[in-house]
Formats: C-alpha cells, structure tokens, sequence
C-alpha cells in the first residue's frame, strides 16, 4: 500500500458550506462510512473554502478532503463506541469562536446572518450536532495518541535512519529569555474607562437594546454578536466575571464590574444546570503616559539588579515580569512552532524588535530595556509594555546532528511514530468496517487504502 500521511484536522464548519449545502435540491453519496454518508456537498464545499482562504487551484484537494472527511467519520464512530464525548458548553465554546471569526469575515451580523438566510441563533443550533461529531473525533484522537512517546534509542534509531545526503540544515539558532514589565494604572486613571462603561449601562437602564449598545460601544470581540458570549460553565470565564454571571437571575443587569479584561456589565440571559448564558459589555483600558512612565522606571531598576549581578536573571523573571508565558520558565521564551516546547528559536522567526535587540549581543549578555507592543489575553491587539532580553545561546547554522539537535529530531521521531499508530489504527478500523467511495474518485492516491477494499471484496464476491 502506497504510504500516505495520518493526521487529523478538525475541519473549521464554513460559513459557505453550510447555505451551499442548504440551498442544493440535488445531492449525491460520494462515501459511506459504516452507517453514515459523505455528500458531494461536503467535498465541494472543503474546497470552496480552501479557496476562500487563499490556496491555489487545486483540484487533488477534494481527493485529500474526502480522506480527512472519512476519516472523521471512523473517529466519531468509535468515539461513540468508547463513550468519548464533549460537554455541551465546550460545543458552545468551539461553535461561538467559529461564529466571531465568521463575523469578521462577513463585516458584521447583519451582513452575516443576510447571506446565511438566518439568523446567528438559528444557525449555531443548526450546526451543534456536526460540531459535537467532530470535537469527539478530536478528543479520541487525542485519546489515542496521548501515550505514545519515544525513548532517547528511538529516536537515535530514527536519525540513522534518515538519508544523511538530505538532512536538513539550520540558520542560526538562538536561546533567549525576556523580563517584560506591563504599564499599570492607578484608581483614578481608571476612573474614567469605569465611568465610561456606567454610562452606556444607564441608557440601557433607561430603555436602549442592549445587543444594540454592545454591538456599537463594545470593545469585546463578542460585540458583533451583541455582547452575547453564549452558555459557559464557571470555568469558562475569569473568576471576577464567573462571580457576577452566576450571581444574576435571567433578566438581570449587573453593576459595573472589574477584570483583567477591563470593565463590564453584563446580563443573564439564561441559565442552564450549570451553565449561564451572559451577553456583556466591554470597556478596556489603555495606559497612560505616567503609567508607562512608571513602567520603564520598575524595569530600568530589575535591569540594574540583574545587570549588576546583584539578581540572576531567571529569578527576576521569576518575580518581576509580566509576561505569563514566560516568567514560570525564569523568563526563557519558548519555540512557538515546537511541540516539544523548544528553547531554541530560528533567527528567521524572531519578530523584528527582538532580532534588532539580541543581534549584536553575545552569550550572557542583556539588551537595553525598550518599548514594545505586548500581546496578551487581555489585550489581543497589543498594548504597550516594557522588556530587556538575555541571550544565552547563539548556535551557528549548520547541518542536522545528534548532539546540537536532540530535541528537534525527538520531536521528528515522535511524530513519526504517532503517524505510524494513527496509519495502523484506521487500517484496523477499515478492515472491520464498511466503507465504499464513489468511482469518481478512483484516481485519488489518498483513498487508495478506501478504493482497494470494495474492488477486493468483489473479487471475492466473484470468486464465490
């Protein structure tokens, strides 16, 4: 059997292929998995959205479609089998993000819900049982792999094993850690974001819609969808909001309230067992000059401590920075594109401040505090913050080997061996369940493993 690549990806429910395959009068099986079908749609439709997102024309991706399509399908059927299932409220999570990314794309709601012919509401019910099939398969996916990881021996088996001719080499490497000190704002440079948030709650109070005031005033990412966050336990939600969410009666409107978010009022719109359904409104916080001021005076002082040698660096990290991603690791910026949760970062990935600020250092040497635009979960467009950096290791570029590589080529074995699970985990699958693929897709190399087995159970057919 031709060898082809397993992996799983929880396909993103697209906004174009759902009214397509509402709209269609006629429809074909293209695949049946046990029990269930494939359309025609649904393989159309992965591919208009593949377009959507700017890939080239293509046409083996509807080949590569229906195999992750099938594959979804002996997932979820398993996972049915095993009792794998997903809380209601982690469907509501999954379905919400997806409509947000949806708004955003269309402009607004009301242009959004002018080309679903529907209303957001209706289509989000509309959709949650697709929703919850693919988290399950997911989650036993997940389920199933968790356990495997590979010995030091194995993935020295899996390097020689790699053709020495082709190994790949590296640009400069480097070890980095960050100190980051966030502006923080006083009571009364507060004031004025709680005062604006109070004002747009009494106009509700006086008679304004509130979906209208939130879908206008908001600064959440809900605001498109009318401040309306959907059901969610208590964890869900930061403890200050989850404290007055489950507080409220359906109807009610809260106080004007803080979290690291900034400031709220929200309105229980239902409550279900243990979940609520909240819709809000948002003011955030942006800092002020003295804050930053201040800022850059707490970092020129952690800066003296370490470059002094008075601190080490990590346990100023440790108890200074702001950066939660890294202050627990003593300040060591990780590889975000590794699994293995790597140190060691290409120089070809560094954002540009980063670059400009370690590029001339030398190991064990720290940058110059500087001003910076700093991601974090309150603030996902950025906010201005201060952070040195300490450069521990620069690592030339060179070839692929064992000792200066490890956990790259740990990471290349691991997922090697996951790949090989997966591949015998849904030959097993296939061999003990019905699956037929419509000849259009004969000529597909990724089904070659579905395309084989009924043309071999009609030559055994025929030979009876």
């Amino acid at each position: 059997m031709k060898k082809y690549t397993i992996f799983f990806i929880v396909f993103v429910l697209s906004l174009v292929q759902f009214v397509q395959a509402q709209d269609k009068l006629i429809d074909r099986v293209v695949a049946t998995v046990g029990s269930n079908i494939i359309l025609q749609s649904d393989v159309d439709m992965q591919y208009t959205q593949y377009l959507a997102n700017g890939g080239p024309a293509n046409p083996n991706f509807k080949c590569q479609a229906l195999q992750q399509l099938i594959m979804t399908k002996l997932l979820a059927q398993q996972a049915v089998i095993d009792s794998v299932e997903v809380s209601e409220a982690e469907v509501d999570d999954r379905i919400n993000q997806n409509m947000r990314h949806m708004i955003r794309q269309a402009g607004n709601q009301e242009r959004l819900e002018g080309f679903l012919k529907r209303s957001v509401l209706q289509y989000k019910e509309e959709i949650r049982p697709t929703m919850a099939e693919q988290m399950r398969a997911e989650r036993l996916q997940g389920n199933i792999v968790q356990k495997i990881n590979v010995t030091p021996q194995e993935v020295s088996r899996y390097f020689d094993g790699l053709n020495k001719d082709s190994l790949p080499y590296f640009n400069t490497e480097i070890e980095t850690g960050e100190i980051v000190i966030e502006p923080v704002l006083t009571k009364s440079e507060k004031e004025q974001y709680k005062n604006k948030a109070e004002g747009y709650r009494q106009q509700i109070l006086a008679g304004s819609d509130f979906g209208t005031i939130a879908r206008f005033y908001s600064e959440c990412p809900s605001a498109p969808n009318g401040g309306d966050l959907g059901f969610s336990t208590r964890e869900g939600y930061v403890k200050e909001f989850s404290a007055v969410a489950f507080k409220l009666k359906p109807g009610e409107i809260s106080e004007v309230f803080e979290t690291p978010f900034g400031f709220h009022f929200l309105q229980v719109l239902e409550r279900r067992g243990e979940e609520v359904n909240v819709r809000h409104l948002l003011i955030t916080m942006k800092p002020t000059q003295a804050s930053l001021e201040r800022a850059k005076s707490k970092i020129d002082s952690v800066y003296n401590l370490v470059a002094t040698g008075k601190m080490s660096f990590h346990t100023a990290a440790s108890l200074y920075s702001d950066a939660k991603e890294t202050k627990f690791n003593g300040g060591m910026v990780f590889d975000q594109n590794s699994y293995t949760r790597s140190t060691m970062i290409s120089v070809d990935g560094l954002e540009r401040d980063l670059f400009a600020a370690i590029d001339t250092l030398k190991p064990g040497q720290y940058s110059k505090p500087y001003l910076f635009s700093h991601v974090t979960d309150a603030h996902r467009d950025g906010i201005q913050a201060y952070k040195f950096n300490y450069l521990k290791t620069r690592v030339a570029p060179h070839q692929a080997n064992m000792e200066q590589d490890f956990a790259k080529i740990q990471e290349a074995a691991q997922q090697d061996k996951v790949n090989r699970y997966l591949s015998e985990w849904f030959e097993k699958r296939t061999a003990s369940t019905y699956i037929h693929v419509n000849e259009d897709f004969s000529t597909c190399d990724d089904l070659e493993l579905w395309l084989r087995k009924p043309k071999e159970e009609e030559k055994v057919a025929q030979a009876n």
